[in-house]
This record gives C-alpha cells, sequence and structure tokens, in this order.
C-alpha cells in the first residue's frame, strides 16, 4: 500500500529524501529577507551551494544575480530555469519561529521558496546527472518591479548563457498542494506606473479666481480616466487603469500649485497597452487645457504582457501532465485573468518559454494571498516544484 500523502506522490523519491534540507534552507532565506538589489546573503548562499555541486558559477549578474550552469555530454541543448530571490517592503505579521529578523522586510511572495525549489531540483540533477546538453540556473534579484530582469539581460544573461527555452514558476495561495496552471499565451498582465503633475498657479481659498486649482483639474480628470477601460477597451480585453494616490496641498484655505496623481495601468494585451498609455496622455493634458493648468506625465514600463509560447506551454504541460495526471491540472476561467504583473515577461520577450503557477495549499495556506503581512510559503509545495523542474531538465535535455 502507498502510504504517502497525494502531493507526496508527485515527487522524486530522491528529493523527497533531501526535502527537510531544502526546507531548512527555505526558512533561513525567508528569516533574512533582502529587498531588490540587496540580495548579498541570498546570493552567497545560492552560490556556495552551486559551486559544491559542481555548477559553474556566476555571479554579480544584474548587480546581485546569479547563475549557475551545469554542461553534460555533446548535445547543442540547452534551457534556462529562473527563480526570484526578493523580498518585499513589508512588516511581517505571521507570527512564525522562523519570521523576519529585520523590521520592515518579509518574504511575502514566495521567493524564498521558489529560490529552495531550484536549489533543491539544482542537486537533484548535479547527482544524478540524466541529461545531455546544459542547464542555465537564473537566479534572479529585483522582481518585484524594479527590473531585475533586465539589469540581468543588460548583463548579457542570453549572450552568455544561451537557452533555447527558458521556463520559470510561481506559487498560488488557494490552489491546492500538487496542483499546476498552465496555459499558452497572455498569461500576466503587462504592469506601468504613471506619475501625472498638474500644475497651476497657487491663491488664497477665499479668492479662487486669482489662482488656476490643479485640485479641481486632478478630480476631473480621476473620473474622466475610469472611462478609459469602460469606453476605449473593448469588452472581450482585461485592462485596468487605477488611481492609487492623489497628492495635493497641506492647508484648508490654501489652493496649492501642485497636485498628484499616481496610477498603476495593466493590461493582457500590447494593442490594449498602447492604447491605454495614449488615452491616458490624451485625458491629462486635454484636462490640464481645460482648467488652465499643465500636465507632466512620467510614464514608467515596470513589466511587460507575459506570454508563454506554444511548443514551450506544451512541453511544460507534458511534463506536468506526467507527473501529477490531468485532474491536476487547473484551467482558470477568462474571468479569473492574473492582471499581477511579472518581470519574467521580458526574458520571454527575448527567449521563447512558459510560466506555470504551483499550487501553495489551500486552507491555512489559500486564504491569506501574496504581499500580505501574514503569508507564508507552503513548504509542501517545495518538492512538488522540484520535482518538475527535474523532470522537465531530463525531458527537455533527454539523452539519446
Amino acid at each position: 500500500m502507498d502510504n504517502r500523502s497525494p502531493n507526496q506522490t508527485y515527487v522524486i523519491p530522491e528529493i523527497q529524501k533531501t526535502q527537510d534540507e531544502f526546507i531548512r534552507i527555505r526558512r533561513q532565506i525567508h528569516a533574512h529577507p533582502e529587498l531588490g538589489f540587496e540580495e548579498v546573503e541570498t546570493s552567497r548562499l545560492v552560490a556556495a551551494n552551486l559551486k559544491e555541486w559542481g555548477y559553474e558559477v556566476h555571479e554579480g549578474m544584474g548587480g546581485t544575480g546569479v547563475v549557475g550552469r551545469l554542461k553534460l555530454g555533446d548535445s547543442p541543448k540547452s534551457i534556462g530555469l529562473r527563480a526570484d530571490m526578493d523580498a518585499l517592503p513589508i512588516e511581517e505579521a505571521t507570527g512564525l519561529s522562523y519570521a523576519r529578523k529585520f523590521a520592515g522586510k518579509m518574504h511575502a511572495c514566495g521567493h524564498d521558496g521558489h529560490t529552495a525549489i531550484l536549489l533543491a531540483a539544482a542537486h537533484y540533477l548535479a547527482k544524478t546527472r540524466r541529461f545531455a546538453g546544459t542547464l542555465n540556473l537564473i537566479f534572479q534579484p529585483a522582481e518585484e518591479g524594479q527590473g531585475g530582469a533586465l539589469r540581468m539581460m543588460a548583463d548579457g544573461l542570453f549572450e552568455r548563457f544561451p537557452c533555447d527555452g527558458i521556463y520559470a514558476l510561481h506559487n498560488t495561495p488557494g490552489l491546492p498542494v500538487g496542483m499546476f496552471a498552465v496555459l499558452p499565451g497572455a498569461v500576466a498582465a503587462s504592469s506601468d506606473t504613471v506619475t501625472i503633475t498638474l500644475k497651476g498657479k497657487g491663491a488664497h481659498g477665499a479668492k479662487p479666481h486669482f489662482g488656476h486649482d490643479p485640485i479641481v483639474a486632478a478630480a476631473s480628470l480621476v473620473m474622466a480616466l475610469q472611462t478609459i477601460v469602460s469606453r476605449n477597451v473593448p469588452a472581450s480585453e482585461a485592462a485596468v487603469v487605477t488611481v492609487g494616490a492623489i497628492h495635493a496641498g497641506n492647508a484648508h484655505n490654501v489652493i496649492p500649485e501642485h497636485a498628484t496623481l499616481l496610477l498603476t495601468v495593466r493590461a493582457m494585451d500590447h494593442a490594449v497597452r498602447a492604447l491605454l498609455e495614449r488615452r491616458i496622455r490624451e485625458l491629462s493634458e486635454s484636462h490640464a487645457l481645460s482648467f488652465g493648468v499643465t500636465a507632466e506625465i512620467e510614464y514608467n514600463y515596470v513589466t511587460s504582457v507575459l506570454v508563454n509560447t506554444e511548443k514551450e506551454t506544451a512541453i511544460a504541460r507534458a511534463v506536468i501532465l506526467a507527473q501529477v495526471g490531468e485532474k491536476n491540472i487547473f484551467t482558470p476561467p477568462r474571468n479569473m485573468q492574473n492582471m499581477g504583473g511579472e518581470d519574467f515577461s521580458w526574458m520571454l520577450e527575448k527567449v521563447p518559454g512558459c510560466y506555470v503557477a504551483l499550487g501553495n495549499g489551500v486552507g491555512e495556506f489559500g486564504g491569506c494571498m501574496n504581499h500580505n503581512p501574514g503569508y507564508d510559503f507552503n513548504d509542501e509545495a517545495l518538492p512538488v516544484g522540484a520535482s518538475y523542474w527535474a523532470n522537465l531538465v531530463e525531458h527537455y535535455l533527454k539523452k539519446d
């Protein structure tokens, strides 16, 4: 009789035997969170382990990134596996014994788990050596909106470490451990930040006719921006324009000179993304003109639309199917599209590949979403994810 729990059924036995060591590493990383481009100790830990296992290690990629390379045999095939390492500027409220040691920083998105998953797979693959070709392990800094992927690419990531295909995963609270979501096409939204500064003329609040009020212009603009998605974007397309903050003035009776709007803008299609930018600029400038103020617009492209390529997604799905079976592959309905951003999207614009969702559990682990002070990565998902990476490499770089 098989006494393993359902998630253990989906785990490679050799990885199952070492999971406690990598859970320890995961919790060590969790207890010492480092923000984007500050992942010095995490990078050292990663590099030291990879060197010990026989990888060719390259440190300082994109600042604090690490690449481990292992080439076996004469096959020209190559694959890249990417894990993110950075934490978030959030105060942890989990009460865990291994909670963060530094105030104001927390692994609230599971990057500690992603790093440990890839390390567990790296250990297995170096030990078993059941593939032929080049394996590139990419440990990326600063995924959380700071452009770590772009920095690594600017450092020559794919020129120095060519990949025929590149893959990544992300944990998903609410999806049971042992389940995956894998889809071709757009699976995560572009994410842009916009700062609109309306500049007017200050005046006494009792004599508004002597000034040009940027607050009134800002209030009108906020409402106008809400019409972009409802009136300019086709109803079949997903898009978001959210004004997250307004900063203006500091007195009851003074009309300030400036009003600033902070926006997040998201789309699941490149053409829609371009449409959103055009309309935001048009509305900002026209509203400014109509209220006698001026508009300065700072548009920052944080992530692109993340698009899984057909061939590489089919490969990932076949590997996952063999590992967990059809019943454990979740296909999200269209109204559950992920409007979150992911800078792995920039890598997929250079190299074909696939990004999948890994179940982080239900109940205790499903009720608390990522980027929440009470979130924690589910250690039961670690060997499942590591087994997926190992199976994928052995399939992709199959020995003849």
